[in-house]
Parts: C-alpha cells; structure tokens; sequence
C-alpha cells in the first residue's frame, strides 16, 4: 500500500510544480524584461545576462508621481473605507438593530453592481460637484468597493467576540464609545489588517474609476499610467515592464507582512 501511495503523491508534486510554475512565469517574464536593455520584448533572452537598470531609472522618472498618486488613494480609501465600516460591523454584530437583515442584504447587493454603473453615476454627480480628476474624489470612489466588503468582514469576526467582554467593560464604567474603542478595536486587530489589506487591494488596482473620474495629468493612478504608458512606449518594453514591477511591489510586500494576521482574521470570522 505504501509503494503505490508515493508514486501517486510524486505526481500530484510535479502536477503542482508545473501549475505554479505556468502561473509564475508571465511575473518572471515581466521581471526579466524589466531587467533587459531598451527593445522589443520577443528579442528577450530567456535568462537576464545582460542586466540594465536604465527600464526602472525610466519609470521612476515618467511614473514617479503616479505611483505616489496610487499611494495617497489607496492609503486614504484605508482609512475612510475602516473608519465608516468598523462602527456599521460593531453596530450590525452586537445591537439588535430593527432590520439589520435588510442592511446586510444591500451591502450584499451593493457588491453585485457593476463597477460600470458605479463609475458612470459618480462622473455625473462628481461633474457637479467639482471632484473630478481629484485625490479625494477617488477615495470615495475607491470606497464603494472597500466599505461593504469591510463590513462583512468585520462584523463576521466581532459576531465571534463574547459580549461578556463588552458588558464587563461597561459594569467597570466604560460607555459605549469608550467600550468600543478600548476592547472591540484591538480585539479586532486581525480583522482591521484583513479588512485593510483587501481595501488598499482593490483601490490599488482599480483602474476602471481612474479612468472614468480622471481627465487630465494632474491626478493619475498608476494603473491609467501603465495603460497610457503603453501606447507612448511601445517600442520600450523594458521601461513598461518596469513600471508594472514598481507597481507590484506594494500589494507584495503587504501580503507577506500581513499574511498571518489575514489567515487568522479569515480563519476567526468563519467559525462562530
């Protein structure tokens, strides 16, 4: 029985090498050709011998601010997103809110809009408004996305918090706000940095309300930069690839410092 379970578990290995390894390969030809001097990306060679940073001294210089842009958006729409939907979960998982159930059913249904939709009602009420092609304009933009999803996250875990621990605040004088702030929040550390790191997530990479919400070079994520930026830099792959690699590094960096504290938010707010 043991000589026929290890052939088997072998080749689940190399199946699972082999998948990776096609899954990784478009990040590795992207580092690759970032790596290459100026030229075509089909005249890449499969390895970089021949290494040259002029790609990334180019986007830095042609992207650097719209790489700043994205950080300031994607930052902002953080904190707008937990500030708004850290009260709504704690409201939603520990009072007996009259029709709690509606609230949740159109956070649900708010998640089913086309992103579309979305963008093409806040170009009209932006236009009146006078947000377009600003920073604060698409942070709230970006929110739409970040705020319910925030809620669902977080009230899921704070359902799990026993409410012995709030009411054994409020016997020792705590009120309400006070209660909140001083035992849910840190208690809820892991689901804040997983309600956190989805929100940066997709305002990182959103590009359908860049390009929707902004018409000019004054405010421009880096996601509309690499886009126009193809079309100026055709020829010039290596400072294409460049910029993608710059952009990735962010949401790298962030899921593996705080891939721990997402497994145990995830993990915490699906068992009751």
């Amino acid at each position: 029985m043991t000589g026929i379970a290890r052939p088997r578990g072998w080749g689940s290995t190399a199946t699972g090498v082999l998948l990776l390894a096609v899954m990784l390969f478009p990040l590795y030809w992207m580092l690759n050709v970032s790596l290459q001097p100026s030229g075509s990306a089909v005249e890449t060679p499969w390895l970089p011998l021949d290494l040259s940073f002029d790609g990334y001294a180019t986007a830095v210089r042609d992207q650097g601010r719209n790489l700043v842009t994205s950080l300031i958006v994607a930052g902002g729409s953080v904190v707008f997103s937990l500030l708004i939907a850290m009260p709504a979960a704690y409201a939603l998982a520990q009072f007996r809110v009259r029709g709690a159930g509606v609230v949740l059913f159109g956070i649900l249904i708010s998640q089913m809009i086309p992103g579309i939709v979305v963008a093409n009602a806040l170009y009209s009420a932006y236009s009146d408004l006078g947000l377009l092609n600003s920073i604060p304009g698409l942070i709230l933009a970006d929110s739409t996305h970040g705020v319910p999803f925030a809620i669902l996250i977080m009230r899921a875990y704070l359902l799990s918090i026993p409410t012995e621990v709030i009411e054994a605040a409020r016997v020792d004088g705590a009120g309400q706000i006070r209660a909140f702030v001083a035992i849910v929040v840190p208690m809820s550390r892991n689901a804040l940095v997983t309600a956190a790191l989805f929100t940066f997530l997709f305002t990182w990479s959103d590009f359908l309300f860049a390009l929707t919400l902004t018409t000019t070079e004054d405010v421009r994520p880096v996601t509309l930069g690499i886009y126009q930026y193809i079309g100026t830099y055709v020829n010039d792959w290596s400072s294409v690839m460049a910029t993608a690699v710059l952009a990735s590094l962010p949401a790298v960096v962030l899921l593996v410092v705080a891939q721990r504290f997402v497994a145990a938010g995830v993990a915490s707010g699906a068992v009751k």
